[in-house]
């Protein structure tokens, strides 16, 4: 395969610069590495350094963290998206968000191809690379880990060691960790074993439910069409907001998940998950909707949530299903507005109260005092009607007794 120029997604890891090098060396053109800041915790400066050293033409950092929250966090969560009952999706969210501005970049600097390091075995080489090709399918996509004959760790240190790309002298970090606004993951090491339980001191985003304050921290959300806006009444921008919760919820112990799920490509994964601000606003979100959307309303769009959320964790967030079920979800949020009041405790995040403008609970049809507004009667032929199938099959026998 030709190629003039290549845009790497480059985190700086001994992975990615050993790919940068490799692909200098195997295509003999310019390399460009590109790094994404959607909040992860990194000296930018030092991965800038590094890659011009490793022999990077330019090393192009953006700063997506708002963009992040604003056009991937915040919908996925007017939608309740959920994957397997559980994860929150925090890696699968970013990845299309990183592959389009690899993309912009690509056609900013006359790239004509684009490559990653995610393994083989994994979700991310789907996910980058179903967004590489539903927004620029004229590029060329280069992935190392398929067609290279760096198998193991060991043969990343011997190249590493023959090009000149420093290796860590540290202790390895025995996870595989992805690192975001939304959440951390690990996965790999003792984990691979699912008897065995996290190490406590692998934890980065929350502290133990043990260890968190004895006296709770009540919060209250302010929702507008099924966004966030405000905490305690202050109004905030979605980035601040969403820092703010993650802070609340982390430091209350909110957001540890240990889960083992179905991989896009077909085999099981054991992996353990913070993310403590998405917790607490999912739990929020929801309570919300639950005085806010209509009965039948909500029956048809939590049907709609595990094809939704299937659809994000297997790469497809740039495809015209994902937009429509989008489009369905917001048609929903128009009146989820309101204010949530919530307890954050060891662990736990526990509703106490919600309002709104456009609530549709009614106290004076609701109460079990005396009221005006109900006949009970009417249940009699409301029961009935009901029963009507059900007493023409009793009368053929067809229940046990």
């Amino acid at each position: 395969m030709s190629v003039n120029k290549i845009v790497l997604a480059y985190s700086g890891g001994l992975d990615t610069s050993v790919i940068l090098k490799w692909l200098e060396q195997e295509y003999q053109c310019p390399v460009i590495a590109y790094s994404a800041d959607i909040g992860q915790k990194e000296d930018w400066e030092a991965v800038t350094a590094k890659g011009m050293a490793t022999g990077a033409e330019k090393v192009i950092i953006s700063d997506l963290k708002k963009e992040f929250v604003e056009d991937y966090i915040f919908p996925a969560f007017r939608a309740n998206a959920i994957y397997e009952g559980s994860y929150l999706l925090g890696t699968s969210l970013a990845r299309p968000l990183i592959a389009k501005e690899q993309v912009r970049i690509a056609e900013q600097e006359g790239a004509d191809a684009v490559s990653h390091g995610a393994t083989g075995k994994g979700n991310d080489q789907v996910r980058f690379e179903l967004g590489y090709i539903g927004l620029a399918p004229q590029l060329k996509i280069i992935a190392p880990w398929r067609t290279w004959n760096l198998t193991s760790r060991q043969k990343l240190v011997e190249f590493a060691k023959a090009n000149n790309i420093p290796v860590p002298v540290t202790k390895k970090n025995p996870y595989s960790c992805d690192e975001n606004l939304l959440h951390i993951s690990y996965e790999g090491g003792i984990l691979e074993d699912t008897w065995n339980q996290p190490d406590e001191d692998m934890f980065k985003f929350t502290v133990s439910p043990e260890k968190a304050p004895d006296v709770p921290t009540v919060i209250e959300i302010d929702f507008v069409a099924g966004n966030p806006v405000a905490i305690n009444g202050d109004k905030m921008e979605p980035l601040a907001l969403f820092t703010m919760l993650n802070k609340l919820a982390g430091e209350n112990g909110i957001g540890r998940l240990d889960l083992v799920e179905n991989r896009y490509v077909g085999m099981k994964s054991r992996g353990v998950y913070e993310t403590p601000g998405g917790t607490v606003l999912r739990i929020a979100h929801r309570d919300l909707e639950s005085i806010t959307l209509d009965r039948e309303v909500m029956k048809i769009r939590d049907s709609l949530v595990p094809r939704y959320s299937e659809l994000i964790y297997n790469g497809f967030w740039f495809s015209p299903e994902r937009e429509l079920l989008q489009s369905t979800m917001d048609q929903t949020q128009k009146t989820v507005n309101g204010t949530v009041r919530l307890k954050l405790y060891k662990g736990n995040c526990i509703s106490l109260g919600r309002k709104s403008d456009f609530s549709l609970y009614q106290e004076s049809f609701a109460t079990f005092e005396e009221d005006e507004v109900y006949d009970q009667g009417d249940a009699t032929g409301f029961i009935r009607l009901n029963g009507l199938r059900l007493k023409i099959n009793g009368l053929q026998g067809r229940y046990s007794k």
